[in-house]
């Protein structure tokens, strides 16, 4: 199934339920049928205008939660929320103290990208959109702070910007994603952050997702429409669940995940990211159903993707081409159907193109470039974006072997120019 982004335009129906959906939840996880995804729980819409050390991913500056216990203090609980009357009679919840202590280390994030749409006339024009979503800042290297969203966040970006807590923006590049299971990192450069502004973020705490239990209480925090940071609180409805496009067991939450909360944190009580804000069902028999990545299941893969070289896009003149002349989507729905693996299905190579020196003929189906997945011509041509005419890459193919059986094998191919090839 083609994944379908419908955006929020300010005026429309603000319900989010109305808005883009996204996929079908796999039948055999026991999810109904006729329930669609939203988008990811991405993207408000508007039409407008890397190295790091992988054992420090838990590490930095800790979040542990405050003391909520005072010497004076009174406690009593309402509506299931614990509260604690403090004696000079402010009155603070466990919510407010794990928000307060996690917010600086939740981001938004804007992905402005310029479209090619058919004009009135039957021409071709460009058109400037904007969408937004959350991150994570997950740590540091050298030279650059390092924040965790969702691809589906940042594809399509022709500028990304990243806002902190005290509302400073500053531009960011993506340092590496995974299509397949929806995972991006991105990278901001410390000389581009105001030293204030150092002094107010902080490294998120992961905490360990395997141990969540269903009914235990969650908190979301995220860019909710893009209005900035909100929270959200809930329980863990189920664990395990599947949905079609991500290939990873989610969190399922009643917290609300709403568009623009995409990349942003899940937490348990203890004030821990626990997940990763992704998705949403919505259909109007649908309520309180939010899903999230795990965040031991995806840890590998973060610290893949924060380890690699930050790359900013290269003129489209100068971007190289492996020498697809067409090539097909292979979908889940295609790959569950067919026994393929989900990619790029090569149906015609150019003549003397570095795929076809490299030995990549038709039938051929692309699964990564350079480590990272692609599970589509679009995200194919969205990492050969930072590469140059001339460059190497390492393609990794399956093909056809005996029985039916797909073989999968990495090659190399020097990238030429571009004409009608990919």
């Amino acid at each position: 199934m083609d994944h379908q982004y419908n955006y929020y335009t300010p005026g429309q129906d603000s319900d989010p339920q109305n808005h883009s959906e996204y996929g079908q939840p796999k039948k055999k996880k026991g999810a109904p049928k006729w329930v669609k995804m939203v988008c990811y729980g991405l993207i408000i819409g508007v039409t407008a205008s890397a190295a790091f050390q992988t054992s420090n991913i838990v590490a930095g500056k800790l979040l542990g939660t405050k003391d909520a216990e005072k010497s004076a203090a009174k406690q009593e609980s309402v509506n299931n929320t614990k509260l604690t009357t403090v004696s000079d009679g402010t009155v603070e919840s466990d919510v407010a103290e794990i928000t307060k202590n996690a917010m600086p280390s939740v981001v938004s994030i804007t992905n402005m990208s310029v479209q090619q749409v058919l004009s009135f006339f039957g021409g071709v024009q460009e058109r400037t959109s904007e969408s937004a979503g959350s991150g994570i800042i997950i740590g540091q290297n050298d030279t650059e702070l390092l924040i965790v969203t969702n691809n589906h966040v940042v594809e399509g970006s022709d500028t990304l910007t990243v806002s902190f807590i005290d509302e400073e923006s500053v531009e960011a590049n993506v340092k590496g994603t995974d299509a397949n299971r929806d995972l991006a990192v991105v990278a901001v450069e410390l000389s581009k952050i105001k030293d204030s502004t150092r002094d107010k973020i902080a490294v998120a705490t992961l905490g360990d997702s395997e141990q969540i239990q269903v009914g235990e209480e969650v908190i979301a925090i995220g860019n909710a429409l893009g209005y900035g940071q909100s929270v959200t609180k809930g329980i863990v409805s189920a664990t395990g669940r599947s949905i079609d496009g991500i290939d990873s067991s989610l969190i399922q939450t009643d917290a609300a995940i709403n568009p623009g909360n995409s990349g942003g944190a899940l937490l348990n009580a203890k004030g821990e990211v626990i997940g990763i804000n992704t998705a949403k069902a919505a259909m109007n028999a649908v309520e309180g159903m939010g899903y999230a990545i795990p965040v031991s299941e995806a840890q590998a893969t973060i610290e893949g993707l924060m380890n690699r070289e930050t790359r900013t896009k290269v003129a489209e003149e100068e971007r190289g081409y492996i020498g697809i002349v067409n090539g097909e989507d292979v979908t889940q729905d295609v790959s569950e159907m067919y026994g393929m693996p989900m990619g790029v299905y090569v149906s015609e190579i150019a003549r003397g193109s570095g795929a076809d020196k490299a030995g990549i003929t038709k039938g051929t189906v692309i699964t990564a470039l350079n480590g990272i997945s692609v599970n589509g011509m679009e995200a194919l041509k969205e990492q050969l974006q930072y590469y140059r005419i001339g460059e190497t890459v390492t393609l990794t193919i399956e093909t056809p072997g005996k029985g039916g059986e797909y073989e999968s094998k990495d090659v190399e191919v020097t990238l030429g120019a571009g004409s009608t090839a990919k």
